[in-house]
């Protein structure tokens, strides 16, 4: 029975269950709803202009409702600012939501801003400014909303102001005063007027800090004016005292643009002290007073006409080089021919009376090849004159058949090729010994030295041996500059897609873009460098057509007389000097302290190369290889990344690097002195303390070789005192630093050398002299304007820009440009003159030519 009850009540009793749990629920939500309802919204009209102080708790909500009319052609901006009063506001803060047409702003009061670390900073009194949106009609009527909570059950007291911006609106070259704080950001809104398709917006301040960050962002809702979200989109900068930004009107639709500006919580982004650390990871700090008073102005930037100005000034300045070039050679070549034709009408070789035969054949190793090379060019080329010439003077002809007889002989000598075999070399002294032609040891160890005495090799081998400079350096300069060129096409890119400014250092105030280039003016400076460079190697192709044509007709003058000529270093410096500029313009794509040996790698390479040449000039068989030269300027450059990556306040890489330096200078100083004839192995200590006992101590003799020694005693004073100025001062940039060492050296040898060979009883002739005297006036130039410092990675983003000016030529070079111009310019004579500094030895024999 009992079961049958069961069977027969049990789905009565499931729904009657069923029946108590709905009733449940229906009677839980009517209570949230009750008590819901116990909640009070209040709607109040406001108007501008008026403060309305107010209470707010979790049982009251106040909603403020405004309406103002919009006109299309007037911009006012509305303003918001609010004042909680409360204390403890912190625990329970205030929501204010402001709801209008096409964007809702929402922010808590007191406002918590977070800076680095995470750490927490309160702000009590908040003042925001409502975007606006476009409007269609000619006037509107737009209504917003301001709703007021909290979930705090005590009250908590608050005043509101809503007010209209009359100076919402940016006009062109007006400056606007105004004051901004992390919880009062400030922005404005400029338009485009007709014609002008660039602007600059420049905003400076008095006020060094607080860090602050100045955006330029497109017309839209909501807009980004708070610390934490002002580089989410548009383009922006931190700045100290100033900061600029370029405006195209491509790349807003609009044709106006928000200027925003946003002070920071914390400095550390403008280079300022880091603040104390919190106690607790939940612990607010007091932020202090940081409204900071700026002022903005919108200038038109340049058009077209200037670009095309610009460039044509570029492109002017140098291809008047080339075009003086010609002229020079034109002029040149009259006064050679002119030359060559009063040779052949008045021989050089003065009529000696037939008496004074003997007395002149005695002293025939006097006579100068010029007179030898004339009167067998007469002979060779001018048949009956010559032949007439010879029967008039007897003693001409047997000093022409000696010369004959001389050279045939020597072109004979096995092994040995014919510049190699007239080197005319004194036997007197060197000892009789049967391998003196041969044993280089008897030859560089004498005390005074000739040129004929290191140009002892083949010429054909010695010039497979320079010219290795040139394809080395060729190859080196491709091989590097495909990944910068890819890098720093990286670097814009970022830039451009991401909007931030701080990443790379321009002069931002003389910043003119094109394309997708930033600053196109610093790159476009840089063609100085890479048409000089071409100039410069198509004199050394000139020169080095004219030389192989001497050699081919078999001139004794190029044979026999002044400095070996070899070019290919020659074609290496032009060619560094081209990849200078190449290089360099792709540093000021995006200058930052990153990529900055990208500008110095090959500032390193042109100063070695420079010293090279010239050591080859009076040293040709004893030159180093091109790798082991290259190999030696790779560790400089490697010693460079280093340093700029290591460097700063790293005082273990400068002790290392100091200490590197100081034994480089000692070894180099000991394979110049001794002109490589010694050896680095087990019993160089040995040899070393012998050295110093017999010629210090036991005989306390002088140097043999003095104007050496005179110079690598200078050479070592100044790297040892460049090493201990960047062992105590420790320098930031590094590679500048190690830049001026290279300098420094090179123009210590220039020096030494033009002393030397005025010493020697040389001249200078008036093409070297202009060289010389136009070059140093252009490098003092060119270092005025370098040391004008318009930014400086070395420093934050902001402190860079406080070094920025304006424009100084046509208004689109900066000084920047111009050190460019004069730097390229002056690099370009400094090759001149290596080049011509020796043409006064053209047809000095080469045993009469001292080394040094």
């Amino acid at each position: 029975m009992v079961l049958r009850s069961c069977c027969k009540f049990g789905p009565v009793l499931v729904l009657f269950q069923l029946g108590y749990v709905a009733l449940l629920l229906l009677c839980v939500t009517h209570l949230r709803f009750a008590r819901a309802e116990t909640k009070t919204v209040v709607q109040k009209d406001a108007e501008f202009d008026v403060t309305y102080n107010d209470t707010v708790t979790s049982d009251n909500q106040t909603i403020y409702a405004f309406n103002h009319t919009v006109s299309r052609n007037k911009t006012e901006g509305v303003r918001v600012t609010v004042d909680v009063l409360s204390e403890g506001a912190e625990s329970s803060p205030i929501l204010f939501v402001v709801r209008q047409k096409q964007a809702v702003l929402s922010f808590q009061v007191p406002l918590i801003l977070r800076g680095l670390y995470q750490r927490k900073y309160p702000y009590a009194h908040v003042g925001r400014t409502l975007c606006q949106p476009p409007t269609r009609t000619l006037t509107e009527t737009q209504y917003f909303f301001v709703d007021v909570s909290t979930l705090s059950s005590l009250g908590t007291h608050y005043q509101l102001r809503i007010s209209r911006v009359d100076s919402f609106t940016l006009h062109t070259d007006k400056k606007f005063s105004f004051t901004a704080s992390p919880s009062q950001p400030q922005y404005f809104k400029y338009v485009f007027p007709d014609g002008v398709d660039t602007a600059i917006v420049k905003v400076n301040s008095e006020m060094t800090f607080p860090c602050s960050v100045m955006s330029i962002q497109d017309i839209q809702c909501p807009v980004y004016d708070l610390d934490n979200n002002v580089a989410f989109i548009g383009m922006y900068q931190t700045m100290t005292k100033t900061a600029a930004i370029t405006v195209q009107r491509k790349d807003f639709p609009s044709n106006s643009f928000y200027v925003v500006v946003v002070v920071k919580t914390e400095d550390e982004a403008c280079g300022g002290p880091l603040r104390f650390y919190p106690l607790r990871p939940d612990e607010l700090i007091d932020a202090g007073n940081r409204s900071k008073t700026l002022d903005v102005v919108v200038s038109p930037a340049i058009n077209s006409d200037v670009y095309v100005m610009g460039m044509l000034f570029c492109l002017g300045i140098f291809l008047s080089f080339y075009l003086l070039t010609f002229l020079v050679a034109c002029v040149e070549n009259k006064r050679s021919v002119d030359r060559v034709t009063v040779v052949y009408r008045k021989p050089s070789v003065t009529p000696v009376s037939p008496y004074e035969y003997g007395s002149f054949a005695d002293n025939a190793s006097t006579l100068s090849s010029e007179a030898i090379t004339d009167s067998i060019a007469s002979d060779a080329n001018y048949g009956y004159m010559g032949q007439e010439t010879l029967k008039r003077r007897p003693f001409l002809t047997a000093i022409h058949h000696v010369a004959i007889c001389i050279e045939r002989s020597l072109e004979s000598v096995t092994g040995r090729s014919r510049q190699e075999s007239l080197s005319s070399i004194e036997e007197d002294d060197y000892d009789t010994l049967a391998d003196i032609d041969s044993d280089k040891n008897i030859v560089r160890t004498k005390k005074y030295l000739c040129v004929s005495d290191l140009a002892r090799k083949d010429k054909r081998v010695l010039s497979k041996k320079y010219q290795i400079y040139f394809w080395n350096i060729a190859t080196i300069g491709v091989f590097y500059a495909l990944p910068v060129i890819q890098l720093v096409i990286t670097y814009q890119t970022v830039v451009n897609v991401t909007g931030n400014q701080d990443i790379c250092y321009y002069n931002f105030l003389c910043a003119h873009p094109l394309g997708n280039l930033s600053a196109f003016n610093n790159i476009l400076s840089n063609l100085g460098y890479v048409m000089l460079g071409l100039l410069f190697l198509l004199i050394v192709l000139q020169r080095d057509i004219i030389h192989s044509r001497a050699l081919d007709r078999n001139d004794l003058n190029a044979l026999e007389c002044g400095i070996p000529k070899h070019f290919g270093l020659f074609y290496a410096m032009g060619t560094a000097l081209m990849m200078e500029g190449l290089l360099s313009a792709c540093y000021h794509v995006c200058p930052n302290y990153t990529n900055f040996q990208f500008d110095t790698s090959f500032m390193y390479m042109i100063a070695g190369l420079c010293v090279l040449k010239l050591y080859q000039k009076r040293h040709p068989d004893i030159n180093a290889s091109a790798y082991t030269a290259y190999a030696c300027l790779a560790a400089v450059i490697f010693f460079s990344v280093l340093g700029v990556v290591f460097g700063k306040g790293n005082m273990v890489f400068w002790i290392v690097f100091s200490v590197l330096h100081i034994l480089a200078t000692m070894l180099l100083s000991t394979q110049l002195y001794y002109m490589g004839r010694w050896r680095l192995d087990s019993g160089i200590l040995r040899r070393i303390v012998y050295v110093i006992y017999t010629d210090c101590i036991r005989q306390c003799s002088g140097p043999m070789y003095i104007d050496r020694m005179v110079l690598l005693v200078m050479g070592n004073i100044v790297n040892w005192s460049l090493a201990a100025y960047g062992l105590l001062k420790t320098p930031n940039d590094f590679a500048s630093y190690l830049l001026a060492i290279a300098i420094c050296n090179l123009l210590l040898y220039f020096a030494f050398y033009i002393i030397m060979k005025l010493r020697s009883g040389e001249r200078i002739q008036c093409m070297a002299m202009v060289c010389i005297l136009f070059t140093a006036v252009v490098w003092g130039f060119a270092l005025f304007f370098f040391f004008q410092g318009l930014s400086t990675w070395q420093k934050t983003p902001a402190e860079s820009r406080e070094h920025n000016r304006d424009c100084i030529v046509l208004s689109f070079f900066d000084d920047h440009d111009i050190w460019h111009f004069l730097s390229s310019i002056a690099m370009f004579g400094s090759f001149l003159v290596l080049l011509t500094m020796d043409d006064d030895l053209d047809n000095v024999q080469r045993d009469k030519i001292f080394v040094f």
